[in-house]
């Protein structure tokens, strides 16, 4: 159980404004504010000049708020002292989290790079990991948009969620081998009308979250954890701007 707070027992799962224990509850609460709050969120995007950080962190607090009182406030702010990870996979440093999504959105504004490297993006993304939940949700419908500015979409409805899972993972470990540029190769096309984008989105698979591994976290003050986060980031080999 995720518990990067440790209450739990008295909060619920992440502070949810119910309090709320049972994680399929959890889940199916967050699929159904996601798809509620998807025209609403999507409207926002499309009516930015520029796609900011900030911008970035009020998608996921249009998609989340009605669950977590937290809902658009990353890391820094809600848990800077503890590293959270999936499996062997450490996400940035909450320090970093603002330069990582930055430095995806700084590529992501060059329309030829989000053609060549919208992998690479996605990439930046998934390891600045702001939000203690939601991150794929938000990441999706950012990314969408701006390959939408683009002229181009990533056909998700094609792709597989684990082979997907597989290749982001391998991409956050190594960004400089292109791994989630050649998995995501294969489905670019044509930019999809925004009106399309409700359905096509919301039916997607995995989305739910339900089948999810769940994150861990623990305290950058053990250090075996320092250790472990500092050996994850030199076989990155790749320094944030």
């Amino acid at each position: 159980m995720f518990d990067p707070f440790g209450d739990f027992s008295s909060m619920g799962y992440l502070r949810n404004s119910g309090a709320e224990k049972n994680l399929e509850i959890i889940k199916a609460v967050e699929h159904q504010l996601f798809r509620a709050q998807l025209p609403e969120a999507l409207d926002f995007l499309a009516r930015l000049k520029r796609i900011e950080y900030s911008d970035f962190l009020e998608v996921h607090r249009i998609l989340f708020s009605g669950l977590y009182p937290w809902a658009g406030k990353d890391r820094a702010e809600v848990l800077p002292d503890r590293a959270v990870s999936k499996g062997s996979v450490f996400f940035c440093h909450p320090r970093d989290c603002r330069r990582a999504v930055q430095e995806g959105l700084f590529h992501a504004q060059d329309k030829k790079q989000i053609r060549t490297r919208s992998g690479f993006i996605m990439g930046m993304f998934a390891y600045g990991h702001p939000f203690l939940d939601g991150n794929g949700r938000t990441m999706l419908l950012v990314h969408a948009e701006l390959c939408f500015r683009a002229g181009m979409s990533v056909d998700w409805t094609r792709t597989s969620k684990e082979p997907y899972l597989q290749s982001l993972t391998r991409e956050i470990e190594d960004p400089n081998a292109g791994h989630l540029d050649a998995y995501l190769g294969p489905f670019i096309s044509a930019k999809i009308p925004r009106e399309s984008w409700l359905q096509s989105v919301a039916a997607l698979p995995g989305l739910d979250g339900a089948s999810a591994q769940s994150d861990t976290s623990a305290q950058y003050a053990d250090p075996a954890v320092a250790a472990s986060y500092q050996a994850f980031e030199r076989r990155r080999g790749y320094k944030l701007a």
